[in-house]
């Protein structure tokens, strides 16, 4: 994964074609190290594991199997100049997205045996625990909102030209995006939720690693009841941030672009984040108070 995203890395400054708007060799690069950062975290998560071990393993084995074949594939496309998801435009691209169709859902599958285990397992740290679960439990459904991608649009069921499936909402894909991410800069884009949904995988454990490195200097955070009660407002805030950014693709809305309701929206979400946090370190505060007064 390394070696293929130095490679694509490389060759996105020595190639001219694009596909669907972007350089022939994003996607693979996109792909190579999104898929890296998670295979690395479920072989960590997978040997934190105290019982279950042996489906753990195999759900290790699963995960890593599932991501090679559709890295390879979606290798393979780019290599050919064309593209991997959703492409039913010729019989040898029906039965790739094909295969990639049946890998993902096994892919899917695999993670929520890994996740099951993950909740059987004893962790000392509640904070950890907690981080942990979360995490795993909201990558589940980022893999799950991937699903919302695959059904053909109004305008591909009416003129179909090869393609049965898209990332963007209220145009074709292709139009203009991001450097490199591609997620479009003038309609919704369903690949925002299902790459944020995915990584709470590293970023809600993220969180509580800061939160423990600033308890060597901050007081308040070297009780573990503090600790889990700002990693549950972090990540029930992070599920927010999934179901917000959702419900702005699916409205066919740019994430640059936001309107006055999805605005307020997640002002309104940033505030109870904060607000949980503060309630968190409150009664933190108050239960120092209260083994003082004893």
């Amino acid at each position: 994964m390394a070696l293929l995203a130095g490679f694509a890395l490389v060759a996105r400054f020595v190639s001219t074609v694009e596909v669907t708007g972007l350089n022939q060799w994003d996607k693979p690069l996109k792909f190579a190290l999104s898929t890296l950062v998670y295979a690395v975290s479920w072989s960590w998560l997978i040997g934190q594991l105290d019982r279950g071990r042996r489906a753990g393993r195999l759900a290790g084995t699963v995960i890593t199997v599932a991501l090679f074949v559709e890295l390879a594939l979606i290798t393979w496309a780019a290599a050919t100049g064309t593209t991997s998801h959703f492409n039913v435009s010729t019989p040898l691209n029906t039965a790739v997205w094909s295969v990639m169709a049946v890998s993902i859902t096994v892919l899917w599958g695999a993670n929520l045996v890994a996740a099951v285990m993950l909740f059987r397992t004893r962790i000392e740290d509640r904070a950890r625990a907690v981080a942990i679960r979360w995490g795993a439990a909201l990558s589940l459904v980022g893999l799950a909102l991937g699903y919302l991608m695959t059904s053909p649009t109004a305008q591909q069921l009416s003129d179909f030209e090869g393609i049965a499936g898209a990332h963007t909402v209220g145009t074709a894909d292709g139009g203009p995006g991001l450097p490199v991410l591609g997620w479009s800069t003038v309609a919704g884009d369903l690949r925002i939720p299902h790459f944020v949904g995915m990584h709470a995988l590293q970023l809600v454990p993220l969180a509580l690693v800061v939160l423990e490195l600033a308890a060597r200097r901050v007081a308040a955070l070297r009780d573990v009841r503090v600790r889990v009660d700002l990693v549950r407002t972090v990540a029930a805030g992070y599920a927010g941030l999934v179901a917000l950014v959702t419900w702005q693709a699916l409205r066919g809305q740019s994430i640059v672009r936001p309107d006055g309701v999805t605005t307020v929206a997640g002002a309104a979400l940033a505030v109870a984040v904060l607000l949980g946090c503060a309630a968190a370190l409150a009664r933190g505060r108050a239960r120092r108070t209260s083994d003082v007064a004893r």
